[in-house]
């Protein structure tokens, strides 16, 4: 099992932070948020060597500061979004894989709880999520990837939950083994079969598809998918506002 980070976007939300860098090398309390993952990562026993980096915009500093990761390049990663950035790794899935959003940061202690957990397929969960929300006003709950689970199973996972009905915010972090990688492959082959070219979910176009609209998919086709809890470990940089906001969040996580 490797883990992927899935870092071809470019983050235009956060201006000119991202002029000649990619999102994931700006920096979040004096480090970049690359390097907190890899700090995340280093806690369930990966190195460095076993990162796979799905790859975009401003590749070429990315390659010259980790030179031991292995690249995968998303050449199309101004049209699509991540769903289709994570399928470019799709050799470096089949044997089981931990995937992880490239704009984030959050502890060692989830991805130890995902690492070990016996299921197919199981997510990361914050269940304080919505303290963050309170001070942002650029980023709205209404854009957060709630889910509603009964007890650890997944029930539904959709940016379009209510607030109040959700047992948490995905978290951009999960762990897949052999088995559910093959099952995410085929979803993911059916879907692109049917929708490609279409509207697939919630306005957007297969191409344009969050992780989260896949899952959902699976979901509803009979897929069990469990969630594994953090308490507020964990924080999404999406604008500058964020990055002023980020430092309080982290200090005051339950």
């Amino acid at each position: 099992m490797r883990p992927v980070i899935i870092g071809a976007g470019r983050g235009s939300r956060l201006g000119p932070e991202t002029d000649e860098i990619p999102k994931t090398l700006v920096k979040v309390m004096g480090r970049p948020m690359l390097d907190w993952i890899l700090e995340a990562l280093g806690a369930a026993g990966f190195t460095r060597r076993d990162v796979v980096f799905v790859c975009g915009y401003a590749e070429d500093v990315l390659r010259a500061r980790y030179p031991e990761f292995t690249f995968v390049r998303n050449v199309s990663w101004e049209q699509n979004n991540i769903l289709l950035s994570l399928l470019c790794a799709r050799e470096h899935l089949q044997s089981g894989f931990l995937s992880t959003y490239a704009d984030i940061v959050y502890d060692g202690a989830i991805v130890r709880k995902l690492v070990d957990a016996r299921d197919h397929i199981v997510v990361g969960c914050d269940t304080a999520w919505r303290r963050r929300y309170s001070s942002r006003s650029q980023h709205p709950e209404t854009d957060a990837e709630k889910l509603i689970a009964k007890g650890r199973r997944v029930e539904r996972i959709s940016r379009h939950i209510p607030s109040e009905q959700a047992s948490g915010e995905f978290i951009g972090v999960m762990k897949l083994d052999a088995s559910g990688a093959g099952e995410l492959c085929d979803a993911f082959d059916r879907a692109a079969s049917e929708y490609s070219g279409k509207v697939f979910r919630e306005g957007r176009s297969f191409e344009k598809a969050y992780l989260i609209d896949l899952l959902q998919f699976m979901l509803e086709g009979g897929s069990e998918i469990e969630r594994e809890d953090t308490r507020g470990a964990y924080m999404e940089i999406d604008t500058r506002e964020d990055l002023a906001l980020a430092k309080e969040w982290w200090e005051t996580r339950p």
